[in-house]
Formats: structure tokens, C-alpha cells, sequence
């Protein structure tokens, strides 16, 4: 009770404190701060709502942050596919295992580097840091990819993003921060280089590993390319992403091609833009999920573990 009227004390005191140049200032920054909240969410709230707006409707436009006409025709075009299904599981799989798997390769070339001890510190980190800026370009990669026969395989999914420069760089930056003197004082107690990896290191690191998670998630979850490029004609290894284009591609080629009376029967079920929205919504709402749960150590994990010039 003591400690409760101490507080609201407190709070007085802080209020009866404030100048009018104070209180000035605390309400630029909440009406910036409501201003690009605002500026953020709209998109997002139009965009659901007109995934959830008759078609006929949508086209007259002037749809803000709440349909109209609500209806769940859109989202039932494009549960209807049959590969959806399939796509979503792969989807979901392949940003599990590749999340995982690159975690664990970049934190373990991470560590590497950080080590004051290995030698050819500096020339990998040269190396890879070219590898950020010069590429070997679209043909070269997919041959490549042909001759390690990697094509309708699960395996194209994760192989050739296993490593990531940038990634290394942050997780490399965060460890630098952390005193070389807890991985000699785990040396003196016994401890060889993967006990100290797995057992010092990686606990100290989670902010920076929950941000490289996000990205590498973000990346395995949107990607759609390299499904198009080397297991289009497999219908077992589609993704969701893939699938949703293909939605949307049928959608907008039908639009396309009918004309008059077929046209405003189509235009009666759905509308490209509708299905756009649509589909936007299913391929955004699984990974923004994953985001709060990370988000604590997201900010953290960027400052500490930016790469450093």
C-alpha cells in the first residue's frame, strides 16, 4: 500500500514538475508518433479490407479501412487451388529447416572469425565481404546448381543460402562485444571449442541470432524464385508463394482474355485487384506471427550486432 502511494506520489511530483515548454514537446513526439502509426497501418487495413470486399464493389473504389460489401469470395478462389496445400506445407518446412540451418552455419563461421587466434581472420572476412557486392549473375548459378544436381530436390531450398554475408557480419560484430576473457576462463576449465561455441556463445548471443532468424525467415517464407526456376514441373516440392502467383497470374489472364457478358460474370466472383489483396493477406499474416515473439530481441540484436565500418 505504502509502495502503490509512493508511486502516485511520484507521478504528481514528475506532472507539477513539467514546464509548458515540456509539455509542449511530450505532444509533438505522441502526435508524430500517432501521425506514423497511422501512416503505417493504413496500407495494411486497406488492403484487408478490400481482400474482404465484393469484386463488383471494389471496382468502384474509394475502399478506406473497412469493405463495403463483405464477402469471403476472394479468399474461397484461392483455397479452392489444389496445390495450395502442398505449397504451404513445403512453404512452412523450408523456412523451418533453412532458418535453422543457416543459424547454425553463420553463427558457427561467425565465431570463427571472432576467434583473435585464427589467422586467416581477415582474409575470409575480405572474401566474403566481396561476396556481398559481386555476384556470379543468374546462368552461372543455375548451372551450377544443375551439376551439383540439385533440381527437383528439397535440398535447392537450403544449400544455396546456407551462408549469408551479412548475416555473419551481424552475428560476428555481437560476439566481438562479448569479453574474450569467458572463452579463455572456459579453456582453463576444460572446455574445447565447440562446448564453448555451443555452451558460452551461442546463450550470450540470442538477441543477434533472433534477428538473423527473422531475416532468414522472411526470406525463406516470401521466396518464390528459385521454386519457379528449378522445381516448377514438381508438384510435391511447390511453395506457397509459388502457388499464390500462379493464382494471381490465372486470375489476371482470365481478366484479360474475356470479354462482355463472360467478363461480368467473372468480375461477379472476383476481380484481379481483389484477389491481389487477397492473396497479399495470406502470404503476409503466417510471418507476422512469428515477428512479436522476436521482437524484444529485434532492436537489441540490430544495435549491438550492426556490422561496424
Amino acid at each position: 500500500m505504502e509502495a502503490a502511494e509512493s508511486a502516485t506520489s511520484a507521478k504528481r511530483m514528475r506532472f507539477a514538475s513539467k514546464s509548458p515548454q515540456d509539455w509542449i514537446f511530450d505532444f509533438i513526439v505522441y502526435l508524430l508518433i500517432g501521425i506514423i502509426t497511422i501512416l503505417t497501418l493504413y496500407p495494411f487495413l486497406n488492403v484487408l479490407a478490400i481482400s474482404f470486399n465484393d469484386s463488383v464493389d471494389t471496382v468502384r473504389g474509394g475502399i478506406t479501412i473497412y469493405p463495403r460489401e463483405f464477402t469471403l469470395e476472394n479468399y474461397k478462389v484461392i483455397f479452392s487451388y489444389s496445390g495450395l496445400i502442398t505449397g504451404f506445407k513445403i512453404s512452412v518446412l523450408r523456412t523451418l529447416v533453412g532458418t535453422l540451418a543457416g543459424l547454425i552455419s553463420g553463427s558457427m563461421v561467425a565465431y570463427t572469425l571472432a576467434r583473435i587466434d585464427f589467422q586467416g581472420r581477415r582474409f575470409i572476412s575480405t572474401f566474403l565481404a566481396i561476396t556481398m557486392y559481386v555476384s556470379g549473375g543468374l546462368i552461372p548459378g543455375f548451372i551450377l546448381i544443375k551439376d551439383l544436381n540439385l533440381i527437383n530436390t528439397f535440398a535447392v531450398y537450403i544449400l544455396p543460402g546456407l551462408v549469408s554475408a551479412f548475416n555473419i557480419f551481424v552475428i560476428r560484430s555481437f560476439i566481438d562485444g562479448i569479453p574474450y576473457a569467458l572463452q579463455e576462463s572456459a579453456k582453463l576449465d576444460g572446455a574445447n571449442d565447440f562446448t564453448i561455441y555451443w555452451r558460452v556463445i551461442l546463450p550470450l548471443c540470442k538477441p543477434a541470432l533472433a534477428t538473423v532468424a527473422l531475416f532468414l525467415a522472411v526470406g525463406q517464407w516470401n521466396s518464390w524464385f528459385d521454386t519457379y526456376l528449378f522445381n516448377g514441373s514438381n508438384e510435391k516440392l511447390t511453395t506457397l508463394q509459388y502457388e499464390l502467383m500462379k493464382v494471381l497470374q490465372s486470375t489476371m489472364t482470365n481478366a484479360n482474355n474475356v470479354r462482355g457478358e463472360n467478363m461480368s460474370q467473372l468480375m461477379a466472383q472476383v476481380s484481379p485487384d481483389s484477389v491481389k489483396m487477397a492473396i497479399t493477406i495470406v502470404a503476409t499474416v503466417p510471418i507476422l506471427i512469428v515477428y512479436p515473439f522476436l521482437q524484444k530481441y529485434f532492436v537489441k540484436g540490430m544495435t549491438l550486432g550492426a556490422v561496424k565500418s
